[in-house]
Parts: structure tokens; C-alpha cells; sequence
């Protein structure tokens, strides 16, 4: 099993007021729904207020490399991922369980 996260941080002059910021959030709970290899799909705004977190965090769970791939492959991925591209930096783990 592979867990899949990613956290997010807004670019300067970005927050939760932002429409673009919205529709990124909206974008990535809907993944789970939309993107058939996940096992396991959790989305979320930290709640965190240390200067150090981050924004916004996503964690899936795939069976394997491959359907990691096809994951990130997935239209619907890569259109949300779109979106957080425009607004935010990202860093992400990939790790075996």
C-alpha cells in the first residue's frame, strides 16, 4: 500500500476568501469521488496556526505504484491539481505502508 499526501500552501495574498481558493477545496474533496484507484481519500484545512503549516492537505491510499500512477494520471486529478497550481507551492510524500 502506497499513502499518498500532499500539503499545500498559499502563494502570497491568497486565503480562504479567494473564489480560486474555494474551487480548489471544492476540487480536492470531489477527487475521492471521482478517481476509482483510491482506496482511502481524506481532505482538509489545517487547523494548525504555526507559522510553519501549511494550508490545505490531502492523503490517499493506493494499492500500489501503478495505481499511482493512473491516480495521478486521472483527468479529474490533474484538473484539481490544475487548480492549486494556480494559487499555491506543494510538497509531497509518498510512502510504503
Amino acid at each position: 500500500m502506497i499513502r499518498h499526501i500532499v500539503l499545500f500552501k498559499f502563494k502570497p495574498g491568497i486565503t480562504w476568501q479567494e473564489p480560486d481558493a474555494l474551487a480548489a477545496e471544492q476540487s480536492s474533496h470531489q477527487v475521492g469521488e471521482r478517481v476509482p484507484d483510491l482506496l482511502h481519500w481524506q481532505a482538509g484545512r489545517n487547523i494548525s496556526r504555526r507559522d510553519i503549516a501549511h494550508d490545505f492537505a490531502v492523503i490517499g491510499l493506493l494499492h500500489d505504484q501503478e495505481t499511482l500512477q493512473r491516480y495521478l494520471a486521472h483527468p479529474f486529478h490533474q484538473a484539481s491539481a490544475a487548480r492549486w497550481r494556480e494559487i499555491s507551492t506543494w510538497v509531497i510524500a509518498d510512502i510504503e505502508e
